[in-house]
């Protein structure tokens, strides 16, 4: 029966595999590390990227405050797993969702959430009243700093909803949350930089307003891996939330450069070689997603990958290294949270040599 276990070697694995090379990973999570806590911001990593309690307790013994998530799946995972201090970023809408949050604030009272409408603070509080539980739940208003997905509009709306908030009785508003993805893989730092300054600058006059207007706003959150170090050291942010970097990805990679390194691979072993300058893996659309573009084998910038259906892949060149079937090669994903979402383990390795199986514990929690 095929079981990996620790103490083999990455040779030994079938394919495709997803593995994660630990020297790499660890200098990742010191050069975040190093780059933000001299700013004096918490570093809250968002774990949608991870999906894995052990990895969240390894960024939290590194430095990070707690984590944040996505969706209530996730942070019932994460709180399964030992991670008490969470915040979901996305809003909690219908019965369903909202019974569940009320079971998980129940039993972990640090959860903190996002609302941006009357209507989804109204039905939480409502929920919340018929539960019985007594104390409050920690909110932050979603704002819209620019992405134009989810987040109230700044200014008398995002007034109006903080006022709404504050005569429920079992909603306590604690801060302000803005995410500026549309800015994170911006090609060029200065662009970059200027856009994402600009952005924080709505996040925080913001949050500014609310203080005036009365309200104790002691959170504001925000940033990605592609922005943080400039969210961080912009005026009044107090707190960023990177995930990508513990792994990275191609996309990343081609925005912001090489500060980061790519830790995360999916083994594959070509098992075709049906013209001389191309071969085929067995990697194709159920091994790396394709949202950010194709996937690129490492080492090997000479070839370039093609999906070709669920199974199969593509690698081709036209001059250099060649390969050969039975060959093993590594391919640094396009998109790594989706990526990590079909796999169900990771194995870490250093120098090849299997260290840790970690399970994907909040794969597929997309509720």
């Amino acid at each position: 029966m095929y079981n990996p276990k620790v103490g083999d070697t990455i040779d030994s694995l079938d394919t495709p595999a997803m593995i994660v090379d630990l020297d790499i990973m660890e200098e990742n999570i010191e050069k975040l590390m190093k780059l933000l806590k001299s700013t004096g911001v918490k570093i809250r990593p968002h774990l949608k990227t991870t999906k894995s309690p052990i990895l969240a307790q390894r960024l939290i013994d590194a430095g990070a405050t707690g984590g944040c998530v996505a969706k209530i799946s996730e942070a019932e995972v994460m709180a399964a797993g030992g991670i008490e201090d969470i915040f979901i970023t996305c809003e909690i809408v219908g019965s369903v969702k909202i019974a569940r949050l009320v079971e998980l604030f129940r039993l972990h009272p640090q959860i903190r959430i996002v609302v941006d409408s009357k209507e989804g603070s109204n039905a939480i509080n409502d929920a919340l009243v018929a539960s019985g539980i007594e104390r409050q739940l920690q909110i932050l208003i979603d704002l819209n700093v620019g992405l134009n997905r989810t987040g109230v509009s700044p200014g008398e709306s995002t007034l109006a909803l903080a006022r709404h908030i504050s005569g429920l009785k079992h909603l306590k508003l604690i801060g302000v949350h803005g995410y500026e993805g549309h800015l994170q893989h911006v090609h060029g730092r200065e662009e970059r930089e200027e856009k994402c300054r600009t952005a924080m600058k709505v996040l925080s006059n913001t949050a500014d307003h609310l203080r005036i207007e009365g309200f104790n706003i002691h959170t504001v959150t925000t940033g990605g891996t592609g922005t943080s170090e400039f969210c961080a050291t912009s005026p009044g942010i107090n707190e960023v939330q990177p995930g990508s970097f513990i792994f990275m990805d191609a996309d990343y990679r081609n925005a912001i450069g090489r500060t980061f390194s790519n830790s995360l691979t999916i083994l594959s072993t070509v098992i075709s070689k049906p013209e001389p300058n191309r071969v085929v893996i067995d990697a194709g659309l159920k091994s790396l997603t394709t949202d950010s573009g194709f996937a690129e084998p490492k080492n090997l910038d000479n070839m370039t990958y093609t999906p070709m259906g669920d199974e199969h892949g593509s690698l081709s060149w036209e001059s250099g290294p060649e390969l050969s079937i039975g060959d093993r090669v590594e391919m640094i994903p396009s998109h790594i949270d989706p990526t990590i979402n079909l796999h169900d383990v990771y194995y870490s390795h250093r120098n090849g040599v299997i260290e840790e199986i970690w399970p994907v514990a909040a794969r597929g929690k997309v509720q």
